[in-house]
């Protein structure tokens, strides 16, 4: 039997020589120095050779332990250095790594995947992150949806369970899990109720509004972006994320790039003449930075998301009566209601084509038609915003 005393005199001789301590264990004393915990076991008529770590940091007693846990394996016919290895993959394969690895493939805008990082390290890292995704039952993640449910979070709860059957089925395609097991879960929690943005789309009541922005008396940045909103009709993601290199003022227009779009695609819009002169207004106060709207407290980031939201409470306007991705439906109801083709509104919406041909058609097509329509837009707004109730709305060419 070793002991500590023995272990520390040892000495490196000009060949490698083990010294037993029992029931397989020894320590090993290579010629370069160092001693090796080493623990030899026999399974299924084969001699083997297992490495428990080094001496002293793993110490005798620890040593001991170790060959007892491997000892009982191989009395199970189990093979301890195959089990090692199995624990090894496991844990490169835990739900954390490929709940990671997943986020970083999504091809989604930066606002999405903000907050599905939020989603998943508020809610479900911090109880299923450290275990081997293929371990993860359809009860532990039912726990997890339904604490969220107690507290009244459904919407929050939705997403979440739609984001982790994600990361299953994509951890089942790269053979690292059997199944998805949020699909046993269908109907387990209460669905939130379906919520409408608000948005107004009566044309007096859209004036009045159209008004009391223009008599908006904020901050400058907040102020441009709220005209701008009506005129644009871009996801507030979008117009909050607006950089001065993506927009060209001599050729009135806006590219806004895949990589920032729902839709994942490239993404014009033509400006009016109203939204080119408010943007050159706002230039010469931006127009040095990255962003078109930066944060006030630094030019590297964007203004905040609540930003239009806040300003709109700020004029009396509370989410129940219009928010900031309602000037899209605004502005769809009364473009429809004035004649306008929902090919052109739709492809200025940036909504997805259903048909595959036809959304590529429609991509390279409608620019003249949608041009127009926003001048016209524009127009339509500067009278709505004067007083008049019900003004034509003239389609353009």
């Amino acid at each position: 039997m070793l002991a500590d005393t023995k272990l520390k005199a040892l000495r490196p001789r000009a060949r490698l020589y083990r010294v037993a301590d029992g029931k397989g264990l020894c320590i090993e004393v290579p010629p370069q120095g160092g001693l090796r915990w080493r623990l030899r076991y026999t399974l299924a008529g084969k001699d083997k050779m297992l490495s428990l770590g080094l001496y002293p940091e793993v110490s005798l007693i620890r040593a001991r332990a170790l060959r007892d846990q491997a000892r009982a394996l191989v009395a199970k016919g189990l093979d301890p250095s195959a089990e090692r290895q199995r624990e090894k993959r496991a844990e490169r394969q835990t739900f954390e790594i490929i709940a990671r690895e997943w986020l970083a493939r999504r091809e989604v805008s930066e606002a999405t995947l903000s907050k599905d990082r939020w989603l998943l390290e508020d809610f479900a890292l911090p109880k299923l992150g450290a275990k081997p995704i293929a371990e993860v039952t359809a009860a532990e993640v039912l726990a997890l949806l339904q604490d969220l449910e107690g507290r009244a979070m459904l919407e929050t709860a939705a997403r979440l369970r739609a984001k982790l059957s994600a990361i299953f089925r994509y951890a089942v395609a790269t053979l690292r899990a059997q199944h998805d097991p949020v699909g046993a879960l269908r109907g387990a929690i209460k669905s939130p109720k379906t919520r409408h943005h608000a948005a107004i789309t009566e044309p007096r009541a859209f004036g009045e509004l159209l008004r009391a922005i223009h008599a908006y008396r904020g901050g400058y940045v907040v102020a441009c972006a709220l005209k701008l909103a009506p005129l644009l009709f871009v996801r507030p993601g979008e117009l909050r994320h607006a950089e001065w290199s993506e927009i060209d003022l001599d050729a009135a227009t806006w590219r806004i790039p895949a990589g920032k779009m729902k839709m994942r695609q490239d993404h014009l819009v033509p400006l009016s003449s109203q939204a080119v002169a408010i943007l050159r207004d706002l230039h010469a106060l931006t127009g040095r930075g990255r962003y078109v709207f930066p944060s006030p407290r630094t030019s590297g980031r964007p203004m905040s998301e609540n930003a239009i939201t806040a300003a709109l409470r700020a004029m009396g306007y509370g989410g129940d009566r219009m928010t900031a991705h309602g000037f899209r439906s605004s502005a769809s109801t009364l473009l429809h209601e004035r004649g306008y083709p929902s090919d052109v509104i739709e492809r200025q919406l940036a909504h997805k084509e259903a048909n595959a041909v036809k959304d590529a058609y429609n991509r390279a097509q409608h620019l003249p038609e949608r041009t127009a329509m926003m001048q016209a837009w524009a127009d339509y707004c500067d009278s709505l915003r004067k007083g008049a109730d019900v003004v034509p709305f003239k389609r353009g060419a």
